[in-house]
């Protein structure tokens, strides 16, 4: 069975062809056979992952504890717990905004950034040898207990002013 699938974001852009057995031509199928696929978080909080807490610096110098499920980004456990971190490209590796900045010793446990994450942080203000793309970062293990700082400003192209809200 040869199968081939593509998606783009929303469940109605989705496709599935499938050619069954030799010489067979593919049909196009709806609704596609995919894997769970979940559009805007990696982790559904369903009460039996485990749970992570660490903190956020916030930029007027408080700080602020979360928990979050294992695999949950930093990006999600900001917009999760209300905390002023935009991610206005809705963790697609667009933007800048979610720029946060981790420890010495956390950001050498998550390995080096993509090239596609480099090129953006290159954009920000602030910019520190340990920054990261909140939607770049999974929590896990290494995660606990440690202090996530958010930088003093952040620049969105788009609006100056939004306040997300978690979706």
């Amino acid at each position: 069975m040869i199968g081939l699938a593509r998606s783009f974001r929303g469940a109605q852009n989705c496709w599935k062809a499938v050619a069954v057995g030799r010489g067979a031509q593919p049909q196009l199928r709806w609704p596609p056979v995919l894997p769970a696929v979940r559009w805007h978080k990696t982790v559904v909080d369903d009460g039996t992952a485990e749970k992570i807490s660490f903190h956020f610096k916030l930029r007027d110098g408080s700080r602020k504890t979360v928990s979050v499920p294992s695999g949950t980004t930093v990006l999600e456990a900001a917009h999760a717990n209300e905390i002023d971190l935009e991610g206005a490209c809705e963790a697609s590796l667009a933007c800048s905004t979610c720029h946060v900045i981790l420890p010495q010793d956390l950001y050498d446990t998550k390995g080096e950034p993509c090239e596609e994450e480099e090129d953006l942080l290159d954009m920000c203000p602030c910019l520190s040898p340990t920054s990261r793309l909140g939607c770049q970062v999974i929590v896990d293990k290494s995660l606990q207990d440690k202090e996530v700082t958010l930088p003093p400003m952040t620049l969105n192209f788009y609006v100056d002013g939004h306040v997300p809200t978690p979706h």
